[in-house]
Protein backbone atom coordinates (compact mmCIF):
# COMPACT_ATOMS: atom_id res chain seq x y z
CA UNK A 1 0.00 0.00 0.00
CA UNK A 2 2.80 2.41 0.83
CA UNK A 3 4.44 1.62 -2.51
CA UNK A 4 1.23 2.40 -4.40
CA UNK A 5 0.84 5.75 -2.65
CA UNK A 6 4.39 6.62 -3.54
CA UNK A 7 3.80 5.86 -7.22
CA UNK A 8 0.64 7.99 -7.24
CA UNK A 9 2.43 10.88 -5.59
CA UNK A 10 5.27 10.77 -8.12
CA UNK A 11 2.75 10.72 -11.01
CA UNK A 12 0.82 13.73 -9.63
CA UNK A 13 4.03 15.68 -9.19
CA UNK A 14 4.98 15.03 -12.78
CA UNK A 15 1.63 16.32 -13.99
CA UNK A 16 1.96 19.50 -11.94
CA UNK A 17 5.50 20.05 -13.24
CA UNK A 18 4.39 19.75 -16.86
CA UNK A 19 1.50 22.24 -16.31
CA UNK A 20 3.79 24.83 -14.80
CA UNK A 21 6.25 24.61 -17.68
CA UNK A 22 3.59 26.03 -20.09
CA UNK A 23 3.59 22.98 -22.32
CA UNK A 24 0.07 21.70 -22.90
CA UNK A 25 -0.43 18.08 -21.82
CA UNK A 26 -2.61 17.33 -24.84
CA UNK A 27 -3.94 19.07 -28.06
CA UNK A 28 -7.41 19.20 -26.59
CA UNK A 29 -6.30 21.14 -23.56
CA UNK A 30 -4.44 23.81 -25.63
CA UNK A 31 -6.64 26.89 -26.47
CA UNK A 32 -5.79 29.01 -29.54
CA UNK A 33 -4.67 32.55 -28.82
CA UNK A 34 -7.50 35.10 -29.21
CA UNK A 35 -6.74 38.31 -31.19
CA UNK A 36 -6.77 41.45 -29.11
CA UNK A 37 -9.76 43.74 -29.66
CA UNK A 38 -8.60 47.22 -30.70
CA UNK A 39 -10.89 50.06 -29.64
CA UNK A 40 -10.79 53.22 -31.79
CA UNK A 41 -10.87 56.21 -29.45
CA UNK A 42 -10.20 58.90 -32.06
CA UNK A 43 -12.42 62.05 -31.96
CA UNK A 44 -14.15 61.10 -35.19
CA UNK A 45 -15.14 57.61 -34.14
CA UNK A 46 -16.04 58.54 -30.60
CA UNK A 47 -19.64 59.54 -30.00
CA UNK A 48 -19.79 61.82 -26.97
CA UNK A 49 -22.85 61.68 -24.84
CA UNK A 50 -24.24 63.85 -22.13
CA UNK A 51 -26.85 62.50 -19.76
CA UNK A 52 -27.50 59.70 -22.19
CA UNK A 53 -28.07 62.03 -25.19
CA UNK A 54 -25.92 61.84 -28.27
CA UNK A 55 -24.21 65.20 -28.72
CA UNK A 56 -21.82 64.21 -31.48
CA UNK A 57 -21.05 67.09 -33.88
CA UNK A 58 -21.59 64.71 -36.80
CA UNK A 59 -25.27 64.34 -35.97
CA UNK A 60 -25.94 67.81 -34.61
CA UNK A 61 -28.77 69.65 -36.48
CA UNK A 62 -27.58 72.12 -39.12
CA UNK A 63 -28.13 75.75 -38.23
CA UNK A 64 -29.77 77.72 -41.06
CA UNK A 65 -28.49 81.26 -41.72
CA UNK A 66 -30.95 83.92 -40.62
CA UNK A 67 -33.27 85.21 -43.32
CA UNK A 68 -32.39 88.78 -44.24
CA UNK A 69 -35.35 91.00 -43.63
CA UNK A 70 -36.27 93.78 -46.04
CA UNK A 71 -35.04 97.17 -45.00
CA UNK A 72 -38.11 98.98 -43.65
CA UNK A 73 -36.45 102.33 -44.31
CA UNK A 74 -37.69 103.69 -47.64
CA UNK A 75 -35.04 104.47 -50.20
CA UNK A 76 -34.07 108.11 -50.21
CA UNK A 77 -35.14 109.84 -53.39
CA UNK A 78 -32.41 111.75 -55.17
CA UNK A 79 -34.53 114.24 -57.10
CA UNK A 80 -37.38 116.55 -56.12
CA UNK A 81 -40.55 116.10 -58.21
CA UNK A 82 -41.06 118.98 -60.66
CA UNK A 83 -44.87 118.90 -60.37
CA UNK A 84 -47.35 117.88 -57.70
CA UNK A 85 -48.50 114.24 -57.93
CA UNK A 86 -45.59 113.79 -60.30
CA UNK A 87 -45.43 110.02 -60.79
CA UNK A 88 -49.18 109.70 -61.28
CA UNK A 89 -48.79 111.97 -64.30
CA UNK A 90 -46.37 109.68 -66.15
CA UNK A 91 -49.02 107.84 -68.17
CA UNK A 92 -48.03 108.14 -71.82
CA UNK A 93 -44.40 108.55 -72.77
CA UNK A 94 -41.87 106.84 -70.53
CA UNK A 95 -38.10 106.72 -70.82
CA UNK A 96 -36.79 104.76 -73.80
CA UNK A 97 -40.21 104.31 -75.42
CA UNK A 98 -39.91 104.03 -79.19
CA UNK A 99 -42.53 106.10 -80.98
CA UNK A 100 -43.42 106.94 -84.55
CA UNK A 101 -46.35 108.63 -86.23
CA UNK A 102 -47.98 105.22 -86.60
CA UNK A 103 -47.15 103.93 -83.13
CA UNK A 104 -47.52 106.38 -80.25
CA UNK A 105 -49.61 106.88 -77.13
CA UNK A 106 -50.45 110.41 -78.33
CA UNK A 107 -52.08 111.54 -81.52
CA UNK A 108 -51.15 113.18 -83.74
CA UNK A 109 -47.49 112.20 -83.37
CA UNK A 110 -44.86 114.09 -85.35
CA UNK A 111 -41.72 112.54 -83.81
CA UNK A 112 -39.89 109.28 -84.34
CA UNK A 113 -37.29 107.61 -82.13
CA UNK A 114 -36.49 106.57 -78.57
CA UNK A 115 -37.84 108.98 -75.97
CA UNK A 116 -34.95 110.45 -73.96
CA UNK A 117 -36.98 111.47 -70.92
CA UNK A 118 -40.40 111.13 -69.32
CA UNK A 119 -43.53 113.20 -69.88
CA UNK A 120 -45.58 114.52 -66.98
CA UNK A 121 -49.15 115.00 -68.20
CA UNK A 122 -51.59 117.66 -67.02
CA UNK A 123 -55.10 117.02 -65.75
CA UNK A 124 -58.27 118.24 -67.43
CA UNK A 125 -58.82 120.99 -64.87
CA UNK A 126 -55.29 122.36 -65.40
CA UNK A 127 -55.55 123.29 -69.06
CA UNK A 128 -56.40 126.94 -68.53
CA UNK A 129 -54.42 127.71 -65.39
CA UNK A 130 -50.73 128.24 -64.71
CA UNK A 131 -48.90 125.10 -63.65
CA UNK A 132 -45.61 125.94 -62.00
CA UNK A 133 -42.51 123.84 -62.58
CA UNK A 134 -39.97 123.24 -59.81
CA UNK A 135 -36.28 122.39 -60.13
CA UNK A 136 -35.52 118.73 -59.50
CA UNK A 137 -32.00 119.40 -58.18
CA UNK A 138 -29.56 122.12 -57.13
CA UNK A 139 -27.58 123.82 -59.86
CA UNK A 140 -27.23 126.78 -62.21
CA UNK A 141 -29.44 127.56 -65.18
CA UNK A 142 -27.28 127.22 -68.31
CA UNK A 143 -29.82 127.60 -71.12
CA UNK A 144 -33.25 129.11 -71.72
CA UNK A 145 -34.77 129.65 -75.14
CA UNK A 146 -37.53 128.78 -77.58
CA UNK A 147 -36.77 125.61 -79.58
CA UNK A 148 -38.55 123.61 -82.26
CA UNK A 149 -40.47 120.71 -80.77
CA UNK A 150 -40.52 122.25 -77.31
CA UNK A 151 -41.56 125.84 -77.37
CA UNK A 152 -39.87 127.16 -74.26
CA UNK A 153 -37.01 125.03 -72.92
CA UNK A 154 -34.63 125.40 -69.97
CA UNK A 155 -31.48 123.44 -69.07
CA UNK A 156 -30.01 123.19 -65.59
CA UNK A 157 -26.62 121.75 -64.66
CA UNK A 158 -26.70 119.36 -61.68
CA UNK A 159 -24.87 116.54 -59.96
CA UNK A 160 -26.84 113.37 -59.30
CA UNK A 161 -25.22 110.78 -57.03
CA UNK A 162 -21.76 112.03 -57.94
CA UNK A 163 -22.42 112.23 -61.67
CA UNK A 164 -22.50 115.52 -63.60
CA UNK A 165 -25.64 115.87 -65.69
CA UNK A 166 -27.73 118.44 -67.49
CA UNK A 167 -31.49 118.49 -66.90
CA UNK A 168 -33.84 119.46 -69.74
CA UNK A 169 -37.24 121.01 -68.95
CA UNK A 170 -39.36 121.16 -72.11
CA UNK A 171 -42.67 122.83 -73.10
CA UNK A 172 -42.35 125.85 -70.82
CA UNK A 173 -43.69 129.32 -71.44
CA UNK A 174 -40.47 131.10 -72.31
CA UNK A 175 -41.43 134.35 -70.60
CA UNK A 176 -42.08 132.48 -67.34
CA UNK A 177 -38.49 131.24 -66.90
CA UNK A 178 -37.43 133.55 -64.07
CA UNK A 179 -33.72 132.86 -63.39
CA UNK A 180 -31.00 134.36 -65.52
CA UNK A 181 -28.26 132.27 -67.08
CA UNK A 182 -25.80 131.04 -64.41
CA UNK A 183 -28.27 131.81 -61.59
CA UNK A 184 -28.38 129.05 -59.01
CA UNK A 185 -31.69 127.21 -58.63
CA UNK A 186 -32.48 125.16 -55.55
CA UNK A 187 -34.26 121.81 -55.67
CA UNK A 188 -37.97 122.37 -55.15
CA UNK A 189 -37.77 126.03 -56.20
CA UNK A 190 -40.50 127.09 -58.64
CA UNK A 191 -38.74 128.76 -61.57
CA UNK A 192 -41.11 128.53 -64.58
CA UNK A 193 -44.60 127.58 -65.79
CA UNK A 194 -45.87 125.18 -68.42
CA UNK A 195 -46.78 126.64 -71.79
CA UNK A 196 -50.35 126.70 -73.08
CA UNK A 197 -51.23 123.52 -74.90
CA UNK A 198 -51.35 123.47 -78.71
CA UNK A 199 -49.89 126.96 -78.96
CA UNK A 200 -46.55 128.47 -79.91
CA UNK A 201 -45.59 128.27 -76.23
CA UNK A 202 -45.35 124.47 -76.64
CA UNK A 203 -44.70 124.48 -80.41
CA UNK A 204 -48.13 122.97 -80.98
CA UNK A 205 -47.72 120.15 -78.44
CA UNK A 206 -50.19 119.25 -75.69
CA UNK A 207 -49.68 120.88 -72.29
CA UNK A 208 -47.17 118.71 -70.42
CA UNK A 209 -43.62 118.72 -69.08
CA UNK A 210 -40.84 116.81 -70.82
CA UNK A 211 -38.01 116.06 -68.39
CA UNK A 212 -34.73 114.64 -69.66
CA UNK A 213 -31.41 113.98 -67.91
CA UNK A 214 -28.32 113.91 -70.11
CA UNK A 215 -25.02 112.53 -68.82
CA UNK A 216 -22.11 114.97 -68.67
CA UNK A 217 -21.90 118.75 -68.81
CA UNK A 218 -22.56 119.33 -72.51
CA UNK A 219 -25.96 120.73 -73.48
CA UNK A 220 -28.16 118.28 -75.38
CA UNK A 221 -31.90 118.97 -75.66
CA UNK A 222 -32.88 116.16 -78.04
CA UNK A 223 -36.22 114.67 -77.09
CA UNK A 224 -35.66 111.57 -79.23
CA UNK A 225 -32.65 109.59 -80.47
CA UNK A 226 -32.46 107.01 -83.22
CA UNK A 227 -30.59 104.12 -81.60
CA UNK A 228 -29.92 102.43 -78.28
CA UNK A 229 -26.31 103.59 -78.15
CA UNK A 230 -27.42 107.23 -78.14
CA UNK A 231 -30.12 106.46 -75.58
CA UNK A 232 -27.41 105.19 -73.22
CA UNK A 233 -26.21 108.78 -72.89
CA UNK A 234 -29.39 109.57 -70.95
CA UNK A 235 -30.74 108.58 -67.51
CA UNK A 236 -34.27 107.51 -66.68
CA UNK A 237 -35.59 110.34 -64.47
CA UNK A 238 -38.32 108.18 -62.96
CA UNK A 239 -35.78 105.99 -61.17
CA UNK A 240 -34.69 109.00 -59.06
CA UNK A 241 -38.11 110.02 -57.70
Amino acid sequence: MTKVKLILSITAAAVILVSCSGTPSSPVAALPAQPQKVVDVSPVAATPTQNGTDVSPSVAPQTQPPVKQADPTPKKKTLTPPLSDALSRVTKKTFGLYVSPGNSPVSPEKFKGYHTGIDFETFANEQDIDISVSAVCDGPLILKKWATGYGGVAVQQCNIEGQDVTVVYGHLRSSSILPKIHDQIKAGESFAALGKGFSTETDGERKHLHLGIHKGVSINILGYVQNQSLLDQWLDPKSYF
